[in-house]
């Protein structure tokens, strides 16, 4: 198997909601829900390290024994992309890896064999990359001047007719770590890789994100 590592990346800072990575679903914070995740399937990846600024994130990777990369002041601020940060994880480790698993602490839920299924299909294809989506079948539009104007859909169409659309859900990325040198996560021709699972639905973002994923835990199993 090809020497891969899996980052999560973690800063400090959030508008939205304070220490949000801390912040506690059904007992665990939405850092060790994918420290958690990611040493369930040790075997698709051989190193896990979280890129971080904050003390109090260093403190629970110790309790887990994963190893952190401390992000600089310059990389930890809100218009920091995540690219920035897991290019300085490679450079500091510096252990010549060939791919890059990404598990971002917002999106805390994921389906029990998720990675395994991606990374046969990644390891199989030719692709620098694959991306997590979901099947999108809402009739979209756009509203210009106060008018909606039909998007993925002809006013009057079936929905059933309509050619389906997809959203990136984030829950993992598999990438060259080479691409990632170039500051890019996603090549022009990634794998997309369709999720069909009620926790594709979960993104922390907002306060009633939490109830929303609280009910997904709790009523779907992890399959």
């Amino acid at each position: 198997m090809s020497k891969t590592l899996t980052i999560i990346p973690a800063r400090r800072g959030s508008k939205r909601i304070p220490r949000k990575n801390l912040r506690k679903l059904n007992g665990l914070s939405l850092i060790e829900h994918s420290i958690i995740y990611a040493q369930n399937n040790i075997e698709y990846t051989q190193h896990i390290c979280i890129s971080t600024d904050d003390s109090e994130i260093l403190k629970v990777a110790k309790k887990y024994n994963v190893d952190v990369v401390k992000r600089p002041k310059e990389l930890s601020g809100d218009l920091a992309t995540t690219v920035s940060a897991i290019k300085h994880v490679l450079q500091t480790l510096d252990n010549n890896y060939e791919n890059v698993v990404l598990l971002q602490p917002t999106n805390p839920l994921r389906p029990k064999n998720l990675l395994k299924e991606a990374y046969g299909i990644y390891s199989k294809s030719k692709s620098d990359s694959l991306i997590t989506v979901s099947k999108n079948d809402k009739k979209l539009g756009k509203i210009t001047d106060g008018k909606y104007i039909p998007y993925s859909y002809k006013m009057g169409q079936r929905s059933q007719d309509i050619d389906p659309l997809y959203f990136e859900n984030g829950l993992l990325y598999i990438t060259k770590a080479s691409l990632i040198l170039e500051d890019k996560i996603l090549s022009d021709s990634n794998i997309a890789f369709i999720v069909d699972h009620p926790y594709s639905l979960v993104d922390i973002d907002e306060e009633d994100d939490f109830k929303f994923a609280e009910f997904v835990l709790n009523n779907y199993p992890n399959e």
